[in-house]
């Protein structure tokens, strides 16, 4: 006996280049996803488990979910990745797409790493497997080659940079010096003590700007 079409499962697809459509019903623990580029709309209150499709070849993405008892009062949802499956439906026959429901969890677990579903026509009672089908490839947008910049004009007062050497880094001196040098630690007098102007010399070269208008503003305020 088939399910009757609800008018959600009805409004969720529609592929009909002819007059005519059959209906293709699904198990409860397979999801319908796709079928070819179109994909398939579900919500919590509403589960797809029937499509209306026109006599054709398809591609159909569908995912295993079960639920299974997993000890007392527990339950685990076993779940598979999407795989892709081909259908070619017949003018004037319906379909059901069903499947070997694990008797364990065990199993059920087994069965969602490899999913095998069956199709079986109306009034027939053999159910061929259904032939997996790849992904359908992703075509990568095609992207524009980059709009080539305006020359840029060299004063004749400079002359252009040296060309860069293929040699590794390591073997190419830099081109520009450090434009200033490091700081020199402050030399001990006798006696082996360090003058506090020494120290804050040396302190005061290697404080960054905003350091150095810190500390002033705080001697500033001190006066």
């Amino acid at each position: 006996m088939w399910k009757k079409l609800s008018s959600a499962a009805a409004l969720a697809l529609l592929l009909m280049p002819s007059a005519y459509a059959e209906t293709v019903s699904f198990a409860s623990e397979i999801i319908p996803l796709q079928v070819n580029d179109k994909t398939i709309s579900h919500s919590i209150f509403n589960t797809v488990d029937e499509l209306e499709l026109a006599p054709g070849s398809y591609r159909l993405k569908l995912k295993y979910s079960d639920l299974y008892e997993s000890g007392f009062d527990d339950h685990e949802v076993i779940e598979s990745e999407p795989f892709w499956v081909t259908l070619a439906v017949e003018a004037g026959q319906d379909y059901e797409v069903t499947f070997d429901r694990a008797a364990t969890l065990a199993g059920a677990k087994l069965f969602a790493q490899s999913p095998v579903v069956r199709l079986r026509a109306e009034g027939q009672q053999l159910e061929v497997p259904m032939p997996k089908a790849a992904a359908p490839s992703v075509v990568a947008p095609s992207v524009a080659a980059p709009a080539l910049a305006a020359p840029t004009l060299i004063p004749a007062n400079i002359a252009p940079a040296p060309a860069v050497s293929t040699k590794s880094a390591s073997a190419v001196a830099p081109a520009v010096a450090p434009a200033v040098a490091p700081a020199v630690a402050p030399v001990p007098q006798a006696g082996g003590n360090v003058s506090a102007a020494a120290m804050l010399e040396f302190w005061w070269q290697q404080a960054t700007p905003a350091q150095r208008q810190a500390f002033l503003q705080k001697v500033q305020s001190q006066q």
